[in-house]
């Protein structure tokens, strides 16, 4: 009998994912719809689905459905309660607080595998031709470094930042509304943070990560008139 090769719908998911837009919740299709657009079967569409979930690449919600990203940690209650209470200025003083030291430590405890990890995501920022793309790959890596930090807690305590971070709804003035620009600043300040965890340098790592996000803060507060 002849094998069936798993790694062609898994692949042709990834290639999906990498180019869809999915719209602000990140919720893919249905089973049913997604399976006619890949052009597979719905046992064989699960598996591949079952696979990324597996990875951290999506995560699912039994009655509403199957997300792009990381599960959210807590109840859905606790984030909307946090949503509710803050504002997009807050967000970055957190992040700005707390991000650091993720990266310090994801420079002591990065495997080989989590480092080459983190090149694709910050070369994928950079080959992105949406924005929905580019922030998939930004928020791949910032979750990228979380992982390399090897601290289970501190991992769940980005992913609950994470949610809060893509459910409050920024209203940003871009410049450049199709994709980011050539010269994002991004491009580059991941590149240094990445290059400083490869490094074993914990403290150029997290000075990186914190001149990337005030970078971010500055660029937040003249799109929002602050």
């Amino acid at each position: 009998m002849k094998q069936i090769d798993e790694t062609q719908p898994l692949e042709r998911l990834r290639t999906f994912l990498e180019t869809a837009d999915l719209g602000e919740d990140g919720r893919l299709p249905p089973e049913r719809e997604l399976a006619e657009a890949l052009g597979m079967g719905r046992a064989v569409l699960r598996k591949a689905l079952a696979t990324l979930q597996a990875q951290g690449v999506l995560w699912r919600h039994v009655g509403k459905g199957t997300f792009m990203g990381d599960r959210p940690i807590g109840t859905q209650a606790d984030i909307n309660a946090l949503v509710q209470g803050t504002n997009p200025m807050e967000v970055m003083a957190a992040r700005i607080a707390f991000e650091p030291e993720i990266a310090r430590l994801a420079a002591g405890n990065a495997t080989a595998a989590q480092l080459s990890e983190l090149r694709s995501c910050a070369q994928k920022c950079r080959a992105a031709t949406s924005w929905r793309q580019y922030e998939h790959w930004d928020n791949r890596l910032h979750r990228n470094l979380g992982e390399a930090a090897q601290n289970t807690l501190l991992l769940g305590l980005l992913d609950t930042l994470t949610a809060v971070r893509r459910a409050i709804t920024w209203s940003r003035r871009r410049s450049h509304p199709d994709r980011p620009p050539r010269d994002h600043h991004s491009f580059g300040e991941h590149d240094v943070i990445v290059d400083a965890v490869a490094a074993r340098d914990g403290p150029a790592a997290a000075d990186a990560m914190r001149r990337h996000l005030r970078t971010v803060e500055q660029k937040l507060r003249e799109s929002l008139g602050c």
